[in-house]
């Protein structure tokens, strides 16, 4: 049985899914939210305990259970601290699934949000590049900061414009070619780049430093330039019959049996994309499709790991400085995928780094997709706790492999006036690849 087939109900899941959750506590430490207010129902297990009162039809799903299921990060550090695997993303997803089709949360406001940023302009890659282009336009022009700066704006108001992100000067399309080749090593695998929503809009660089990094390596790149949002976004905030939309356009417009590898940078992304088969029914064609596809999708950290790339050389040189990095866990790419020890392999075979390990680095810092929107003062709380912890080690740049970690904890080493970056680890191996005999003062130029 699909484990998230008849339309991803709590009702309708297998009961052991549900029923595998012993109470046993192990999951309390690892949760932000029960961390932050040590009341029972903002903790994994009193989550479960009312998912399966509304499973068992001994309590209807109520506004309160729809606010709590809200309130919690979606994370997935419990799923990591489990002693018996409880598969807390589907109980998760089913959830929410439910609340909004149940509509105990709709009001006009909230109504007019979902339509317009889930049900309308992610649906399409041309909606989201035209309302990228104005953006950068509104940017470009200072109105930005315009707004900002006005003195009768609520606070909260206020806060919400400064997390726009700022727009890449150029969309991934217009960086990466549809099919790449490797032009001075060896052509040994061809793989798909998969190049996000917002990854595309704000990160088109990474996307671009992915596809030099790839192609380093040996791998020709194909990179359709209509890909699109492939879902996540969708899947995590209850509406699965439009991540399954979202599912087949992607899974549309790559050649799968033709490739070696699906490549994805972001770790949201990532979490997703390697479930597409959880989206459809068994024995139907985009089932198939799907388990497909699910084979071939690596996280570019994984990916390379397994094909044994090329640590850059170190060139000899008069000032041989060392640069500090760190790293932070994305939530999804060490909870949702398992992938801790890749992206350390990578930043330390950088010549001229220092890698120091950050402290409680898979514990969130607060970004959750939209929950920094959502719940400002539960994700600023963990942010403020995340840039402590990075101020502790003196790093210089501060890594991860997450768009939505990258913004915000940006905004929080800024709002404590810390000159430390943020970037991605595959764009400093990709520096790497690139400067060669520059090392010696890498990075911060």
């Amino acid at each position: 049985m699909n484990k998230l087939s008849a339309k991803h109900s709590l009702l309708s899941l297998d009961s052991t899914i549900i029923q595998k959750c012993i109470h046993c506590g192990m999951c309390l430490p690892s949760c932000p939210t029960y961390q932050e207010t040590k009341i029972e129902r903002n903790s994994p297990r009193g989550r479960i305990a009312l998912m399966r009162a509304i499973a068992e039809k001994r309590m209807d799903l109520t506004a309160s259970f729809a606010h709590e299921l809200y309130f919690c990060l979606g994370c997935l550090a419990c799923q990591t601290a489990c002693p018996v695997g409880v598969d807390y993303k589907t109980l998760f997803e089913a959830s929410r699934q439910d609340i909004e089709k149940s509509k105990i949360l709709n009001n006009p406001l909230r109504l007019l949000a979902r339509t317009f940023l889930i049900n309308y302009l992610f649906l399409s890659s041309r909606r989201l590049r035209t309302f990228g282009r104005l953006l950068r336009i509104y940017q470009r022009m200072g109105l930005d900061r315009f707004f900002k700066s006005l003195p009768f704006l609520p606070a909260k108001l206020k806060d919400m414009l400064a997390q726009i992100p700022s727009i890449a000067p150029h969309f991934s399309f217009e960086l990466i070619p549809p099919r790449e080749l490797p032009i001075n090593t060896p052509t040994r695998w061809k793989v798909g780049l998969l190049t996000g929503c917002i990854q595309d809009l704000v990160f088109s660089k990474i996307n671009r430093d992915t596809a030099d990094v790839l192609l380093y390596n040996g791998c020709e790149v194909i990179c359709p330039p209509e890909q699109g949002c492939c879902g996540s976004l969708h899947a995590h905030n209850g509406e699965m019959e439009t991540a399954e939309r979202l599912a087949k356009k992607l899974l549309a417009a790559f050649p799968i049996e033709e490739l070696d590898a699906i490549i994805t940078n972001s770790a949201g992304c990532g979490s997703h994309l390697k479930h597409f088969s959880d989206l459809f029914p068994p024995g139907t064609f985009w089932r198939k499709k799907a388990e497909a596809w699910d084979k071939k999708v690596y996280d570019i950290h994984e990916w390379l790991i397994k094909i044994g790339f090329s640590p850059p050389q170190a060139f000899a040189s008069t000032n041989q400085s060392h640069t500090v990095i760190t790293y932070h866990d994305a939530c999804h790419l060490c909870h949702g995928q398992k992938i801790k020890n890749e992206p350390r392999t990578i930043l330390q075979s950088l010549p001229y780094v220092q890698f120091i390990e950050l402290e409680e680095s898979d514990h969130c810092c607060g970004s959750a997709g939209i929950y920094n929107i959502l719940q400002p003062e539960m994700a600023h709380k963990l942010l403020n706790k995340k840039v402590e912890k990075i101020k502790k080690t003196k790093a210089s740049i501060v890594c991860t492999a997450n768009p939505g970690c990258l913004l915000f904890i940006e905004k929080g080493l800024k709002k404590h006036h810390l000159n430390i970056q943020t970037i991605h680890p595959i764009s400093l191996l990709a520096k790497g690849y690139k400067l060669k005999d520059t090392w010696s003062s890498p990075f911060l130029q």
